[in-house]
């Protein structure tokens, strides 16, 4: 009988997942939910053939370099690929694979989610009630933004993108976007395409960033380009942090130049700015876009998906490349 190929869990990852994998490999699974450091996850990996892996650890060429030689594939339960050196893994021999297509829908709820928290004021209205402080109701109690025949700049227009921008119809918002490439005509749906971000940016009372941190959109909301948006309009992140300079964000949110801002991801998470945590024009999510029961288990399925067909000998589906990185870029 075939040994069946060791798989390194470094997470808890969903049961009905974490079922098929011990059914399949000889599965080293991490019920506590560890967080390993560098060396932690080196150590645990001596003698596995894979790893089943989540955008929580970090992958730059020194870890690559350090990792058992048995090690042979990476599947990563994640979109993104910036927290993987993809050159360090391809000089290595080194087989990653992530799940582009899944979570698309999932996290494009999130996104309408922060997009209506914010502008509707939810974090007040909850807290209100929760601490008894609401008296009834009022003329000018709440007050917030309307959306039906706003723009909504969205920048990054994949398969999340694309989600929003149909939920966003709905509500009877105006579509525009920035993307490395216009999309065809198909999938733009009547959305107004801009090739220049700072334009789109102008002229967004809703700004919705989804696409991957780069050098080139790391701190890509800064001061200048939120004095670039209208007054009084709203910011939602679902993709990184590192997009936007928190400092002019919180600056910017005391001031009134925006009027909320719903973050779904933060700079240096899990630790948190205290000022964003303490501002009331703030609806705040722990990185839970694709937090469903039915998109984690299709999230993990797809991993082992990769997993079986690399171990078989196949083709491995949803293979990161150099040129998928690329290609995410806006």
């Amino acid at each position: 009988m075939t040994k069946r190929p060791t798989i390194l869990a470094t997470r808890r990852f969903p049961d009905a997942v974490e079922r098929r994998l011990a059914r399949d490999y000889r599965a080293r699974l991490n019920l506590d939910d560890r967080l390993y450091d560098p060396a932690g996850l080196v150590a645990a990996a001596e003698g596995a053939d894979g790893l089943f892996v989540s955008a929580t650890e970090r992958f730059d060429a020194d870890q690559i370099a350090r990792l058992p030689t048995s090690v042979g594939i990476l599947g990563t339960l994640s979109v993104g690929l910036d927290h993987i050196d993809l050159d360090a893994a391809r000089a290595r021999g080194l087989v990653v694979t992530h799940i582009p297509d899944v979570l698309s829908e999932a996290c494009a709820d999130t996104a309408m989610l922060l997009l209506l928290a914010a502008a509707r004021r939810a974090r007040e209205g909850d807290t209100m009630v929760r601490d008894g402080s609401w008296t009834g109701w009022a003329p000018t109690q709440l007050l917030g933004v309307k959306l039906n025949g706003k723009r909504l700049g969205i920048l990054g227009m994949g398969r999340i993108g694309q989600a929003l921008a149909r939920r966003a119809r709905g509500f009877g918002l105006e579509v525009h976007y920035c993307n490395r490439h216009r999309l065809p005509a198909d999938l733009e749906q009547g959305a107004i395409y801009h090739a220049d971000a700072d334009e789109m940016v102008g002229l967004s009372h809703f700004l919705s960033l989804n696409c991957p941190a780069t050098p080139k959109t790391t701190g890509f909301l800064d001061a200048a380009r939120i004095a670039r948006l209208p007054d009084g309009a709203v910011v939602v992140n679902i993709s990184r942090g590192e997009l936007i300079d928190e400092a002019a964000l919180i600056t910017a949110l005391k001031s009134g130049k925006l009027a909320g801002a719903g973050l779904d991801v933060f700079d240096g998470e899990p630790k948190v700015n205290a000022a964003l945590r303490a501002l009331p024009n703030t609806f705040l999510f722990p990185h839970a876009g694709s937090a469903t029961v039915e998109t984690r288990d299709a999230m993990g399925m797809m991993v082992l998906d990769s997993l079986d067909a690399f171990f078989a000998g196949h083709d491995v589906p949803r293979r990161a490349s150099l040129t998928e990185r690329k290609r995410q870029v806006p």
